[in-house]
Formats: structure tokens, C-alpha cells, sequence
């Protein structure tokens, strides 16, 4: 975890490591945007560019936890699903994943995924299971698939022979079209049997393309990649697999919890889930 020493000036952070505070992190500006403290001065700078651009960022940042919070409930109550394997973990924010799971069904077995060594030093927080389930961490990178299909502590927790849900939240974002994002994905997605499910959510620039211009901009000018994308472009991820009700739709639209109000287009961020036949 960030710790902080007296250094005879005023408080110094001192970071796990392995970690360069010299760059953000989308974990650690997504972490600053929740009003978390396990990040770093570029990590600050890096949000508050981004919110000068977008000013509801934070907002955002709240509403596609609330997402994986909605999607959980659903996969587990009424989709049936017991596990999960969720790319792009982020710094813990209760409740995780697999608190929102295993309090439907206490059985459900969670692997989360993530490059930051801020995770890796969150850990054992991530790892807090129910007795019936189980809950694992691998340091590993979405560009690598087959590294993260491969690892021991995936398969020894979850049987990839039943179905599973991937849930890929605000990550797609972070590699470009040359990275192949749709190639990496595919090779999870075909890694799991018939009735496993996939999770998204993708910032657009389909609402307001000045402001995310301005944010890629700002990203940039960071040593940041943010790629937004169309709407038919996230479609375009779950191709060959079955679309849930409604579709793809803002993240703040899809299945929102009763009485909730607001703008549904306030956040930029597409949402889908869909089942493979």
C-alpha cells in the first residue's frame, strides 16, 4: 500500500515497488476520481486534466462501479453464473466484484486481474472470500491473454470447462487499435464454454465529442493512452455472442436500479453484456 514518511519538509509518499510515480496509472486516476489515497502526484495531475475536460468524470467513475454492481447481481441471480474473471481489476473499492457475488451466492469464485503493482500491494484485500468461494489476484497484463489463461492460479480457481463470466470495465480504452483489442479479448472469450457471458463498458465520444476530445488530448499530452469508441465499435466486440436486454446502451441505462434518475447520456461510457451460444 502507498506509504507516507516525514522527510523534515512535510510528508513524503512512498510507493510499493516496482512502481514508476513518474507516470499515471488509469488504476491510480481512476482510484483519485473515487476519492481514494493510494495514488501519486502524476496520477492527480493525469484526473484533474481529464476533469477539466470532462467535469461528471467522477460521477462516471461512480456509475460503472455501479455497473458491476448491477451485472454481478444479474449474472449470479438470474443468469446462474459462479464465476467470474474480471480484466482490469483497479485499486479494491467495496464492494468488490466478488463481495457483490458471493453475498447472492456465497459459492461464486472470483479471479481478478490487473498490470498495476498498486493492485498487486492490494492484494490480500482482493483475496477476502467467503468460505464456500474463492477469490484470487494475478499481476498480469491483458495483452498477454494466453499468460492469464495459462496461470496456475486461474486454473486451479475457476473450471473453465463451465461457464464464466469476463467483465471488462473502462479497460478496452487503454490499447489502441494497433495493440489489437479485439484479438486479445477474442482469445479469452474462446478460452470459455457455451453459456459464459461478457461484461463491457467503453468511454465514446458519441455524446459529447468536443469533451472527449479534449480528454484524449489531455491523455495524451499525460503519456496516457485513452482511445474512445463508437458505439458500433464496442458492438463490434461481442461479435458472435448474444446480446442481453437492452443491448448496448449508456452504462447509466442499462438495467438501472428503480427510482433512479438523472441524464442516462451524462456518462460516456457505453455498456453491454451478452452470452455466448
Amino acid at each position: 500500500m502507498v506509504s507516507q514518511r516525514e522527510d523534515g519538509v512535510g510528508i513524503q509518499e512512498i510507493p510499493p515497488s516496482g512502481v514508476d510515480v513518474r507516470f499515471p496509472h488509469s488504476a491510480r486516476v481512476y482510484d483519485w476520481w473515487l476519492g481514494g489515497k493510494d495514488n501519486f502526484a502524476a496520477d492527480r495531475a493525469m484526473g484533474a486534466a481529464l476533469v477539466e475536460a470532462i467535469p461528471t468524470l467522477r460521477e462516471m467513475a461512480k456509475e460503472n462501479r455501479r455497473f458491476v454492481h448491477r451485472v454481478a447481481r444479474h449474472l449470479v441471480g438470474e443468469a446462474g453464473i459462479r464465476q467470474f474473471l474480471d480484466i482490469g481489476t483497479g485499486i479494491p473499492t467495496r464492494p468488490n466484484l466478488h463481495e457483490v457475488a458471493q453475498a447472492v451466492a456465497p459459492e461464486t469464485r472470483v479471479v481478478y486481474v490487473d498490470n498495476d503493482p498498486i493492485v498487486l500491494a492490494h492484494a490480500r484485500a482482493l483475496m477476502i472470500s467467503t468460505p464456500q468461494g474463492r477469490s484470487e489476484y494475478l499481476h498480469a497484463d491483458l495483452r498477454e491473454p494466453e499468460k492469464i489463461l495459462s496461470d496456475a492460479r486461474l486454473t486451479e480457481t475457476l473450471d473453465l470447462d463451465r461457464p464464466v463470466a469476463l467483465t471488462l470495465i473502462a479497460v478496452l480504452m487503454l490499447l489502441r487499435d494497433s495493440d489489437d483489442p479485439a484479438g486479445k479479448l477474442r482469445a479469452l472469450m474462446d478460452a470459455v464454454p457455451s453459456g459464459s457471458y461478457l461484461a463491457i463498458t467503453h468511454p465514446t465520444g458519441d455524446f459529447d465529442p468536443a469533451a472527449m476530445n479534449a480528454a484524449v488530448a489531455a491523455a495524451t499530452q499525460g503519456g496516457m493512452t485513452l482511445v474512445p469508441r463508437t458505439r458500433a465499435e464496442v458492438e463490434r466486440f461481442f461479435a458472435g455472442w448474444e446480446l442481453v436486454e437492452p443491448g448496448i446502451a449508456p452504462v447509466a441505462a442499462w438495467r438501472p436500479e428503480e427510482g433512479a434518475g438523472g441524464d442516462p447520456h451524462a456518462a460516456y461510457y457505453w455498456a453491454g453484456l451478452a452470452r455466448k451460444p
